[in-house]
């Protein structure tokens, strides 16, 4: 997996076999961006591909030439990747010249940022660029990785000051992509509370067009992810780009199209309300921004992502080991409550074969409702009269592990903590903060902020014995402010906190490896890959209700992978949508993730009490399967009118798999159809059933010995009888199970 270098040409080849990304030094020692596709040979001189004779661009003479660290003022008129300010004398312009490069083996950490990373040196290999600015002594080290096993490359930006005078930092995108058209579809994950991560496209057309976050966190409106796709490019065939930024704050994910047709594609830290003074002799380091290309389709580029982020970005003990399932009594109790109530709650679900009890909101200060008390991290002695350590033992006595919530970035005005630090919320000196939930934000980029929450939670989480944390964060910031900033660096604020969070997590993660974190906030406000690099899983959106959440996952397995999902099946009627779904439904879209419970298994009746047995052997059986198989996406929600939703998941050895199949509303007389599957091995005989296990048409059809060739090739049969599809009712699902016949 050599970085060849051709001296002669100045050409830097990154390739792996299964793409090639090329780089040259121009004529002008600018860095120019050579190609990005397929594996091409090594040996050879692909100067040609791009512009050999470049000595600027303007936009009426010549062809744009492809960049890969494009500055403004100096002709190219496309949106720059990295922008400054002089003080000395108000000026922007820079000329960022090719100084030298080094290749490494491996992939060296970023400074206080999360990152993909590789476990031994031949995973990977890294070329740093050094380009610099004469006349102002800024340094540029363009740092990019290219993985052994993934078709992925890696990249952030170092830029360190060696002139005698201070730089201000405007903006520096971690990645910018030049390509030669502009004939690709744009695609980012967008919607709001409740129902994150839609998949939402459309055509590239002249100008710039994107998203991103100016709320303190990445959001749940928008995604820091973009997809370019060729318009014929399927889930199994095609062309693809994606690039994602491993950050949880403020962002951009934007292309322009220029008019000559070519595209700039960038992500990295979103310029508005961002500045960052570089002292002479200091640094600042960009979130790193992955792309992966693929030429097989969107299930080859999600395939690269899912192994990437789950095998290389989450860690810790708990990245390879099966998570349990458990129930949270956030839906059953809210915050009424006391420990007979939650052990009763706990004796249930044990009885139910669950794993763990979490206790949500509600447990600390003096907090009855959602008015109080975030940022006093004690027990509430009322609720828990003999506190967490002796509800945690009673949990663990019943043969489950103990669980908590906890808001750390939080406070509440009505709070001890606020009385004693009102300085510590986020707030301009002198107007008023406007309150969101009865709460305001801390700021994280006060060090004192973060020594306390170490203290105080390190206290709480030694106090008992945790074994899962929910780590949840319910509001924006707004009216932002550094305190501990002077005037002329509130630029740095958002992005400081943002490194402020990701210390807390660092120490918290560090001091207590056996724990479980799971990221929240607000639902899916903050999932992301920086979160998932402290946090292997996260709560994927406030909204449970089984049809909702089908847009929902579909769209967030675009990038992520279903280990990082969490997944649970809570009452009906659906607290957001009012709807009611069978509770069969209801857990076949859950399993695809990290299934749980969300409501009081004491309020069960009988037969939901049997089906809940059920459900959790069924996922007992498949856990490792469903968290960590192969995921394939058949027919979506976004689909025609998004009735009909087919996905599934293959072992790694395709010796198994599991088929969920969902409608929303039903039709009568929807004719023979057939499901053609993808994934499975051709040569294998697989025993087909299917869950729930009924006596129906469908069953007969499809249950028995069926050859992964068939059923790639013809596919699994959706007829069925009048009698049958009339007394189906809506929001029905149905799973089926293939596993290989022995012999």
């Amino acid at each position: 997996m050599p970085i060849e270098w051709r001296a002669a040409t100045r050409e830097l080849l990154l390739g792996n076999g299964r793409l090639t990304y090329g780089m040259r030094v121009l004529d002008d020692d600018t860095l120019g961006h050579l190609y990005l596709g397929p594996a091409l040979h090594g040996g050879r001189s692909y100067a040609h591909l791009g512009a050999p004779d470049f000595a600027g661009f303007t936009n009426r003479i010549g062809t744009p030439v492809a960049l890969e660290c494009p500055v403004g003022g100096s002709g190219d008129f496309r949106v720059p990747a990295v922008a400054v300010a002089f003080p000395a004398d108000g000026s922007g312009v820079l000329h960022l010249r090719y100084v030298e490069h080094r290749v490494m083996a491996g992939k060296p950490p970023l400074p206080g940022l999360p990152s993909t990373y590789v476990e031994a040196g031949d995973e990977a290999e890294t070329v740093i660029v050094t380009l610099r600015d004469e006349p102002s002594g800024l340094i540029v080290e363009v740092a990019t990785t290219i993985f052994r096993d993934h078709r992925a490359l890696a990249r952030s930006l170092r830029l360190r000051n060696e002139g005698a005078a201070p730089i201000d930092l405007l903006g520096a995108a971690s990645w910018s992509l030049d390509l030669p058209d502009a004939a690709w579809q744009l695609t980012t994950l967008s919607g709001t509370w409740a129902r994150e991560r839609h998949v939402v496209a459309r055509p590239l057309v002249p100008g710039r067009q994107g998203v991103g976050s100016t709320r303190g966190a990445s959001g749940h409106e928008h995604n820091p992810f973009l997809l370019l796709r060729r318009a014929d490019t399927t889930e199994a065939h095609g062309e693809a780009i994606g690039l994602s930024l491993v950050y949880s704050g403020n962002f951009r994910a934007e292309v322009e199209v220029e008019p000559f047709g070519s595209a700039r594609a960038r992500v990295g830290l979103d310029a508005e309300g961002f500045g960052w003074r570089l002292e002479p002799g200091a640094e600042f380091v960009t979130p790193e921004a992955v792309l992966v290309y693929s030429d097989d389709g969107l299930g080859a580029l999600s395939d690269t992502y899912h192994e990437l982020y789950r095998e290389r970005l989450a860690r810790g003990l708990w990245r390879d080991r099966e998570r349990p399932i458990l129930v949270n009594s956030w839906e059953g109790a809210h915050f009424q409550f006391d420990e007979a109530r939650l052990l009763g709650m706990a004796t249930a679900a044990r009885d139910l074969g669950i794993e763990s009890f979490v206790l949500d909101d509600g447990w600390f200060g003096a907090r009855d409702d959602d008015t109080s008390s975030l940022g006093d991290w004690t027990v509430d002695r009322r609720k828990l009269p003999q506190g967490l350590g002796h509800l945690a033992q009673a949990v663990e006595a019943l043969g489950m592990s103990f669980g908590l919530w906890i808001e750390p970035e939080m406070v509440s005005p009505r709070s001890r903590l606020f009385e004693q630090h009102p300085d510590w919320a986020i707030g301009v000196p002198g107007r008023p903060r406007t309150e969101s939930r009865q709460q305001l934000v801390l700021d994280m980029g006060n060090p004192a902020v973060v020594d306390h929450l170490a203290m105080v939670l390190g206290d709480l989480l030694g106090s008992a014995s945790i074994a899962y944390v929910k780590w949840d964060m319910n509001r924006n910031i707004t009216e932002m402010y550094g305190r501990t900033l002077p005037p002329d660096r509130q630029g740095e604020a958002f992005h400081r906190s943002m490194l402020g969070v990701y210390e807390l997590y660092e120490r918290l993660t560090s001091r207590f490896p056996a724990i479980l974190f799971e990221s929240c906030a607000g639902g899916g406000g903050r999932f992301d890959p920086g979160m998932l690099a402290f946090a292997p899983q996260a709560w994927t959106s406030d909204d449970t209700d089984a049809f909702e959440r089908l847009r929902i996952q579909w769209g967030t397995s675009l990038v992520y992978p279903l280990s990082s999902m969490a997944a649970h099946v809570t009452a009906v009627p659906n607290l957001q949508v009012g709807r009611g779904t069978p509770l069969a439904t209801r857990a076949a879209v859950a399993f695809f993730g990290v299934f749980g419970y969300e409501l009081d298994p004491t309020a069960l009746s009988p037969d939901e009490r049997a089906q809940v047995v059920d459900q959790v052997a069924f996922y007992k059986r498949h856990r490792t399967l469903f968290q960590r198989g192969h995921f394939v996406r058949l027919h979506g929600p976004f689909d025609g009118d998004g009735n009909e939703t087919a996905w599934m998941v293959v072992a790694p050895d395709r010796e198994q798999a599991i088929v969920g199949l969902y409608q929303g509303l039903n039709h009568p007389e929807p004719g023979p159809r057939r499901l053609r599957l993808r994934g499975l091995d051709p040569a294998v005989t697989y025993q087909v059933s299917l869950w729930p296990a009924r006596d129906d048409d469908l069953s007969r059809r499809n249950e028995g010995p069926r050859g992964g060739d068939e059923l790639m090739g013809a596919g699994l049969s959706l007829a069925a009888g009048r009698e049958e599809i009339e007394s189906r009712g809506d929001h029905w699902a149905r799973l089926f199970v293939l596993e290989r016949r022995g012999g």
